[in-house]
Formats: structure tokens, C-alpha cells, sequence
């Protein structure tokens, strides 16, 4: 079983074949797939699930915590099932790809005290962003 599955089954998520299968989709550990990219993925599976059922699935992982909603400059959110790991984005803006990396040091620690402006900061979002290699391929034409 995944590590998604096994997340939700201790959470006590009901699991209809629906339900799995959109969590089944999601599981990876870099997918960052788009609620259309998880719909057409979901129904080579079960060809009978609604795009409102991925849509609902989705926003009720989002809400339990073990799916973050990525925004990415304007694109599609896309949705990742690695929550339960701190992490920061790599996002290329040529294609859009989404890459989870692992950068050593506390983003909140290289927030100094006086540009917090008084908040008590509880987290941070970090994204990094470049092109993939395949952008940043010249073109050969």
C-alpha cells in the first residue's frame, strides 16, 4: 500500500473506489499533477469517475492536510501528495515543472527579527525558479 493510502486509512478517510483511486494517482514523491492530469490518469482506472469527484477528493485532501495546492504564476494549481515532508519547490517557467528539493538551512531562520515586522512567523513557502534543463536547451532551429 502507499504511503498516501496507508495516511488516509489511519486518518479513518472513508475509502470509495474513488476515493483511492485519485490517491492512488497522487502517490509519488514528485508528483505535482494538475486536477486534470489526475482526472485523466484516474479514469484509465476507473473510467466512470466524474471530474467532480476528482475535484471534491482533491479538496478534501487539501483539507486533511496530506495534499498542498501549488500555485505556480498563473498556471493550473497542481497538487502535492508530499505534505507530511517539509520541503521547497523548484517550478521552471518555461514548462511548468514542479520539483520538490531539500535545501539545508530553516527559511525562517534567514527571516531576520526587524523584517518581520512584528509578525510571529510559523512557516515559510520557498520557491525556486529557473528553467529545467530541457528549457534551457537552445533551440536548434
Amino acid at each position: 500500500m502507499s504511503d498516501l493510502l496507508e495516511r488516509l486509512r489511519a486518518r479513518g478517510w472513508r475509502m470509495t473506489s474513488q476515493r483511492r483511486v485519485v490517491a492512488e494517482v497522487l502517490d509519488g514523491d514528485h508528483t505535482h499533477l494538475t486536477a486534470d492530469e489526475v482526472h485523466a490518469r484516474a479514469s484509465e482506472r476507473l473510467p466512470e469517475i466524474s471530474r467532480a469527484t476528482v475535484y471534491n477528493a482533491l479538496g478534501e485532501l487539501v483539507s486533511l492536510g496530506e495534499v498542498v495546492e501549488v500555485s505556480t504564476d498563473g498556471r493550473a494549481k497542481r497538487y502535492d501528495p508530499n505534505a507530511h515532508r517539509p520541503h521547497q519547490h523548484l517550478l521552471c517557467s518555461g514548462c511548468g515543472l514542479i520539483r520538490d528539493v531539500h535545501p539545508t538551512g530553516d527559511p525562517l531562520a534567514d527571516l531576520p527579527a526587524e523584517g518581520r515586522f512584528g509578525f510571529t512567523v510559523s512557516a515559510a513557502e520557498v520557491t525556486y525558479r529557473g528553467l529545467c534543463p530541457a528549457c534551457a536547451q537552445p533551440d536548434p532551429s
